[in-house]
């Protein structure tokens, strides 16, 4: 539950953001294959950020942990993303 809140934060945090800054549609994309996508599919996102390998690594160890949600659930998460980005004009 804990991971699922966090999501939901930062997606809130990246859309309505204080000074009105609208969430990258790349971002959402990324964010949806995150919850997603099998690690194998989504590791070559992380790529254009150009991170260093302990934090991508940081990141699919998260990812690890977020493959444990249930499927069900995980599809909750995006219906929550796509209205929060629906709220936020994208």
């Amino acid at each position: 539950m804990r991971l699922f809140l966090s999501v939901l934060l930062v997606t809130l945090a990246f859309c309505c953001y204080e000074a009105n800054a609208l969430a990258c549609p790349d971002f959402v994309k990324d964010i949806s294959g995150f919850l997603l996508k099998p690690t194998i599919a989504f590791k070559p996102s992380l790529a254009k950020y150009e991170a260093p390998p302990e934090n991508v690594q940081a990141v699919l160890d998260v990812k690890s942990c977020t493959d444990n949600i249930s499927k069900s659930r995980r599809k909750a998460l995006k219906q929550i993303l796509g209205k929060v980005t629906a709220s936020c004009g994208i």
